[in-house]
């Protein structure tokens, strides 16, 4: 036993990945059932590598390490592990189990690990909390999901305005269950209403009988339960807050939000974007099943099917032209595949800016202009280049010309399309992010196979 404990290998590489040495040790320690042997393996593992070596083991494995851990498990790692997995381990776990390992997180990291699971499930476990524990979360599971009540922690530190410094002091020295961590106190009334916050170095600062009041910032930024977490995660990041206290309609005080549950919003508004400007759906996760996949993905393909059809549809209008010259044929792509791609990269930096607000009403005008103009620039560079190898390939002068005609042509509407069709569709309060790729990539092939065939019927006479 002891030998095997000696012998126990790094946890991750040099690039941060879960070392399969490390979990294949891991698999014999749970298929043996060798309890010591697990504890000293992932008994003392951070919640965030408890999480990812859950993630590494197979489906079946995962419930059975949790149970062999026992104690040694930390609850809170299966808010470090995707939904899907984070589900198919709860189902395995009486709620007996899941309500003494959530007993013991902070209200944020419990409504986290509780609030995908069904109604009549969450009502079991808090049955088995105790009363106070059972009110705060059924309180947080209340709130609107991706609120701030959802995302906020109850436990924090709030004194009455007549206490002074020395009190406030005492009271944090001598009280048992104070948050894990924290940052500032607060000062509410006898109602509970939010009268002002007091940082922890100002505190420490000042003589013991100055009171908290004298100290407080009755201005401090507070964040409204019901508010949308994206909102929250930007008024962080303006301000540089590192906590915010959270209110209800009322003013009182019911819970605070720190800057590593703002990390985890960031992260996962930015996670969406970049889904949605694929086609995939936010709640898609590499642990899904492959027909959970295949069916999300399968609308929005459906949708770029129908538009690539009306795009190819332009080429049938200019089916003689094609059969005259077959140099037509050969280049159109071109001019299509290069529009959409620079509209790619305008609707992406449009779609972004968006999501941030940093595109609004005052500075549209400007940003659409900046994007003409650099449609026109890339339209000429890409038309000199494109013309000149359109030369080169064909030996026909007049038909560089003609491609870098459309060159310029498609990558103006790509810049237009690629800024203009985002902002339309955040007017229209649709997702621009979610909607925005099939129509510019519609418009880009569109334009470009049109005004490529165009341009070289009238320029060749062709009919």
């Amino acid at each position: 036993m002891s030998e095997q404990k000696t012998s126990v290998p790094p946890l991750r590489t040099k690039d941060g990945s879960i070392r399969v040495a490390f979990v294949r040790q891991v698999v014999r320690a749970i298929e043996a059932a060798d309890v010591a042997v697990l504890r000293t393996l992932a008994g003392d593992l951070h919640e965030s590598d408890q999480g990812a070596l859950l993630e590494a083991l197979d489906p079946e494995l995962r419930p059975r390490l949790v149970e062999l851990l026992g104690i040694h498990f930390d609850f809170s790692a299966l808010t470090e592990v995707d939904d899907s997995v984070r589900e198919e381990i709860l189902d395995e776990m009486p709620a007996q189990q899941v309500a003494e390992g959530v007993r013991d997180l902070e209200s944020d990291d419990a409504v986290a690990i509780l609030e995908d699971l069904p109604k009549e499930e969450q009502a079991e476990i808090l049955e088995q909390l105790p009363q106070p524990e059972r009110g705060a979360l059924a309180r947080s599971l209340d709130y609107p999901e991706d609120s701030a009540g959802r995302r906020m922690q109850t436990e924090f530190i709030a004194v009455p305005p007549a206490w002074n410094v020395g009190q406030a002091i005492d009271y944090m020295r001598e009280t048992v269950e104070l948050p894990e961590h924290f940052y500032e106190l607060y000062v509410a009334d006898e109602a509970h209403r939010f009268l002002g916050a007091v940082p922890l170095d100002r505190l420490l600062r000042s003589k013991r009988p100055v009171p908290v009041t004298d100290l407080m910032d009755a201005e401090r930024r507070r964040v409204y339960a019901d508010e949308d977490q994206e909102g929250v995660a930007r008024l962080f990041q303006r301000y540089d807050l590192v906590a915010a206290p959270v209110v209800d309609t009322d003013d009182r005080l019911v819970g605070v939000i720190t800057f590593d549950d703002v990390a985890d919003v960031i992260e996962e508004e930015a996670e969406e974007d970049i889904k949605a400007l694929g086609g995939v759906t936010s709640d898609e996760e590499l642990s899904d099943s492959v027909w959970t996949i295949a069916r999300g993905r399968f609308n929005w393909l459906l949708v770029n099917l129908a538009t690539a059809f009306l795009a190819s549809s332009v080429l049938g209008l200019f089916e003689g032209q094609l059969q005259k010259m077959v140099a037509l044929a050969v280049l159109a792509p071109i001019v299509a595949s290069q529009g959409g791609n620079a509209t790619t990269q305008t609707m992406t930096v449009a779609v972004r800016a968006l999501a941030t607000q940093d595109l609004s009403d005052t500075n549209a005008r400007r940003v659409i202009v900046r994007e003409l103009l650099v449609g026109i620039l890339n339209g000429v560079a890409f038309a000199v280049i494109t013309g000149i190898a359109a030369y080169i390939w064909f030996r026909v002068p007049a038909l560089g010309v003609v491609i870098g005609l459309a060159m310029i042509c498609n990558l103006i509407a790509a810049a237009l399309g690629g800024i203009l069709i985002p902002l339309a569709l955040h007017r229209l309060r649709v997702d621009p992010a979610v909607a925005s790729s099939p129509f510019v990539t519609t418009v880009t092939d569109v334009v470009g196979f049109f005004s490529f065939l165009s341009i070289a019927t009238l320029w060749f006479g062709l009919r």
